[in-house]
This record gives C-alpha cells, sequence and structure tokens, in this order.
C-alpha cells in the first residue's frame, strides 16, 4: 500500500468522521430540495435526492420544548474511526483515539419566511444535564457508574443514547425545539468536496497544525476535500486555538461555500444542484419524518439563498477549565447571554441584535485578561501628553500599566530596535512573539498601533507612542465574542478580509 493511500469506497461510506456535518448536513440543509426550485428541467425524485440512512422519530414527550416559527435543524458529526487502518488513519491524519460521541454540533434555524438562516455551534464539551428517563445508557460515562449520569459533556449523550439523546439533551439545554435531525460522515465531506471540484478558504496568516496536518500558507486557496477535512479540524493554530478557532472556521468554510454556489449559479442550475446534493447526501443519516417533500418545499424557498441571508454565532462561555470529576476540563455557558441567544432562534429573530447577543461590558471583547499583561509606555519629554493618554486608558481596561522611561537624550522615540528612529506615524508595541495572544489583546485597546514581535523581548509589553493624538479603546474580556460573536456569512467569507 502506498505511503498516502486513498480510502476505499466502502471505508468512505462507513467511516464516520468528525466535523463532516459541517459541509454535507448543513448544505443537504440548505439545498438538498432547491432542485426542484427553479429552471424548467425536472428531474425524478430518485435520481434528485439520494437515499438517507434513517434512524427514526424525533422522541416522543410533553417534556419537549413547543414548537415555533421557522424550523430547526440540529447537525452533528461524529468522531469514530470504526474499520479504519492504522495506514488509512495516516493517510485522513486521524491517528488518535475515537470516543464515538458528537464531535461537531450546530443548531441550523431556518426563518419562517425562508429569507434567513441562523447557526449556532454548540461546543462539544460543553457541561450540561442529561435529561431523566427515555432510552437507557448504552454505556457508562464515567468508571463504576452503572447509570446514565446526571450531567456531563454534551458530546457524550449520543455514545449515551444515540441521536434521540442527542436531540434530547440539545433542547433541554437551549430551550429550541428540534425539528429535524442530520448527521453526516467523513467520507462524503472529502468525496463531496472533490466532487464540487474543491472549496476555497482564505487566511491572512499561515495556518499549521500538527494534529490535523495543516499547512497553509496565507492568502486564497482552493482545497481538495482531504485538505478542506485539515483546514475544519484543526484546534492548534495560533494566536487563538482550541474549540472557538476551530468553529469560527467551520462558519468561514460554510459562509464561502454559499458563496461560491450562489456566484456559480449552482442554485439556479438544477442539473448541477442535484449532483452536488447527491455528493453530500451520500451517506447523510436523517429522521424518519425528514421527508423528501419537506425537502422540496424548503428548496423552492432558498433557492435564492447566499452567504449574505446567513448569521453564524458560538454558544457565549462563562468558564472555559470548569473541571468536573470523572469528565476532567468542560466548558460552561454564560447562562444569561446563551438563554438571549437561544430566544433569538426561538421567536425567529435575527442573532445580530445587541438583543439576541449582548458584550458583559462596554468595549471592544479581548480574549486575554488585561490585568495579565504588562505595559510599560516608553516616550520622549515632547510626546509626554500622547503617553498620559495611553496610560491613563489603558489602566481605565485594567491593564498592568508599569512606570514609563524615556529613551536616552539624544536617541530619538525609538521603535525598540535599538536605533532611535521614530515609528512612522503609528504608536507602536514590541514584545516577545511568544506572547503573540496578549498582544492581540493589548493591540484591541491601542487600535492605531502597529505589533512588532521582538525575539528576547522582556517580558513586559513596550508601548512607544508614535506622532499626533493617541487613541485608546475600552476593552472587556470576553473570549467568547472573540471568535464566536454573531457574523454575518458575508463578511465571513473570501470577499472580505482574509482571515484565519
Amino acid at each position: 500500500m502506498s505511503r498516502n493511500p486513498r480510502p476505499s469506497r466502502a471505508l468512505r461510506s462507513r467511516t464516520r468522521l468528525r466535523r463532516a456535518a459541517l459541509a454535507g448536513a448543513l448544505c443537504t440543509a440548505l439545498t438538498c430540495g432547491a432542485v426542484y426550485a427553479t429552471g424548467a428541467v425536472q428531474l425524478p425524485v430518485a435520481n434528485a435526492v439520494p437515499r438517507v440512512e434513517v434512524f427514526g422519530g424525533m422522541p416522543d414527550g410533553a417534556a419537549r420544548p413547543a414548537p415555533g416559527p421557522g424550523l430547526n435543524f440540529l447537525l452533528v458529526g461524529l468522531d469514530r474511526r470504526a474499520g479504519l487502518t492504522d495506514e488509512e488513519k495516516d493517510w485522513l491524519h486521524v491517528n488518535g483515539e475515537a470516543c464515538d460521541c458528537t464531535d461537531t454540533m450546530m443548531l441550523l434555524h431556518l426563518s419562517e419566511d425562508r429569507r434567513r438562516i441562523s447557526v449556532v455551534s454548540i461546543p462539544r464539551d460543553s457541561y450540561v444535564a442529561f435529561p431523566r428517563g427515555g432510552a437507557p445508557a448504552a454505556v457508562p460515562a464515567a468508571p463504576g457508574t452503572a447509570a446514565r449520569p446526571a450531567a456531563g459533556k454534551i458530546n457524550a449523550a449520543h455514545k449515551l443514547g444515540g441521536p434521540a439523546l442527542t436531540v434530547r439533551t440539545v433542547e433541554q439545554a437551549t430551550g429550541v425545539r428540534v425539528d429535524h435531525y442530520l448527521e453526516a460522515d467523513f467520507g462524503s465531506f472529502v468525496e463531496a468536496v472533490d466532487e464540487i471540484g474543491g472549496a476555497g478558504v482564505c487566511t491572512a496568516k499561515a495556518l499549521r497544525d500538527k494534529n490535523s496536518g495543516l499547512r497553509l500558507p496565507a492568502g486564497t486557496h482552493r482545497l481538495d476535500g482531504r485538505n478542506a477535512l485539515r483546514y475544519v479540524r484543526a484546534r492548534h493554530v495560533p494566536p487563538l486555538s482550541g474549540d472557538l478557532g476551530r468553529m469560527r472556521r467551520q462558519q468561514r468554510f460554510v459562509a464561502e461555500l454559499l458563496d461560491t454556489f450562489s456566484d456559480q449559479g449552482l442554485f439556479r442550475n438544477p442539473a448541477a444542484l442535484a449532483m452536488t446534493a447527491r455528493s453530500l447526501l451520500r451517506t447523510l443519516r436523517a429522521d424518519e419524518d425528514l421527508s423528501t417533500g419537506r425537502l422540496l418545499t424548503l428548496g423552492r424557498a432558498l433557492g435564492e439563498l447566499d452567504s449574505a441571508d446567513t448569521e453564524f454565532a458560538t454558544v457565549p462561555l462563562a468558564d472555559f477549565d470548569h473541571r468536573v470529576k470523572g469528565w476532567g476540563s468542560t466548558l460552561t455557558w454564560d447562562r444569561p447571554r446563551a438563554a438571549r441567544l437561544f430566544a433569538a432562534l426561538r421567536e425567529d429573530r435575527p442573532l445580530t441584535t445587541e438583543e439576541a447577543y449582548s458584550l458583559p461590558g462596554p468595549g471592544v471583547p479581548v480574549a486575554w485578561p488585561p490585568a495579565d499583561i504588562p505595559v510599560r509606555v516608553h516616550a520622549a519629554p515632547e510626546r509626554a501628553r500622547a503617553a498620559d493618554t495611553l496610560e491613563r486608558g489603558l489602566r481605565a481596561s485594567g491593564f498592568d500599566v508599569r512606570e514609563r522611561t524615556a529613551p536616552a537624550p539624544g536617541a530619538g522615540a525609538g521603535t525598540g530596535t535599538g536605533t532611535g528612529e521614530a515609528p512612522p506615524g503609528q504608536t507602536e508595541i514590541s514584545y516577545d512573539p511568544r506572547w503573540q495572544r496578549k498582544a492581540e489583546s493589548l493591540a484591541a485597546a491601542l487600535p492605531d498601533t502597529r505589533l512588532r514581535p521582538v525575539p528576547g523581548h522582556p517580558r513586559v509589553f513596550e508601548v512607544r507612542p508614535g506622532p499626533g493624538a493617541a487613541r485608546v479603546e475600552r476593552v472587556v474580556l470576553d473570549r467568547s465574542s472573540v471568535e464566536g460573536a454573531p457574523a454575518r456569512g458575508d463578511t465571513l467569507d473570501c470577499d472580505d478580509a482574509p482571515a484565519g
């Protein structure tokens, strides 16, 4: 077998993928019925809608949330590697231990007028209560536990009780009624991206992640299925790592995919759309109530959808390292803010409003506590006024402002290079590149600054004011909003400024 063997068709059809719901299930909800929406060509149902694996109807019970306006889909992708050989795992770069749990989870809301799609990503390590009663646990969640635990990571619900418990857990945590469940697999993602000719992504900085195998230079790229998979799986991409950055990249991927479909006229070409739908739905698992007729109705309404009609957000979080015995590190939601976000979904309101998503306080959100960022202003006497403004503003946001320093007589304002040259019209922040995440938070408070990484720089960040008035923004610690605040799809796709 070659070093990088391509998995067989049988392998691709049976292997459940991490994050496959990202493109397969989501695009299914957007496009699968739109084959019939426009044009004179009418395709037979058997050709237009591929067979899907059915798991049964949605859960019963009066305790479920009441139906609301619009339609809600729960989209999931499983972390499952059963049947993969070691060489195949190497080729796919999925050598880690599988958990047989939901690794990607999104709530997708279609507005009642079918003119807006709202997507909320739910972090897989969210610590939530599991519903009482219902299907028995398939396996215990913690060593020595015979019955289903009262609470745990939301991604374990699938292992404990399959799709039915997954739906009930999400409904209980969010208060949002799930109308349909969609579960996609790994092979369909890779194959579908290849069949549509690749997927576009863009990044302002080079992205490298050893765990996912991602190596992507700065710029705009067309990725094949294998590399697109690496892009959406990456969790260790500085300066922002972990699930928040990964979920935002998944959202960018979907926004760009929709924009590409719209630009290429895919929604207006029944034959091309049927082919795309077949590739995206090849191994989809759906509830039995998701009928062909319902998909067709949705498709007719969504024929002109593009990324400007979509919005993406992530559940606001309060604690990123909530330790629980038997579960380890978990995430807890910012309950008041999460409640507002899910209320907007239930009531069919946009997410990109202050009513639906507010910050914990006034200011620009930053991901690092200002009190943990030591700062020193370095300025010549002639820039004392600007230095005073910078120090006052930084202290007001809670930064650890140290005693001011000044260049030696005759050295000029300086730039941290030892040359004595003044910054060219900009305030400058010099710092050791090891503290890039802290530097990003400091730069948010000083919007007119230029970041200058200097290997070996002392731990204290040095700020050198440029000529003219200094400007300081108030900041608020809110790591969730840095990568998870609501954003319209047309601000996330590659038509906007590239981003990681």
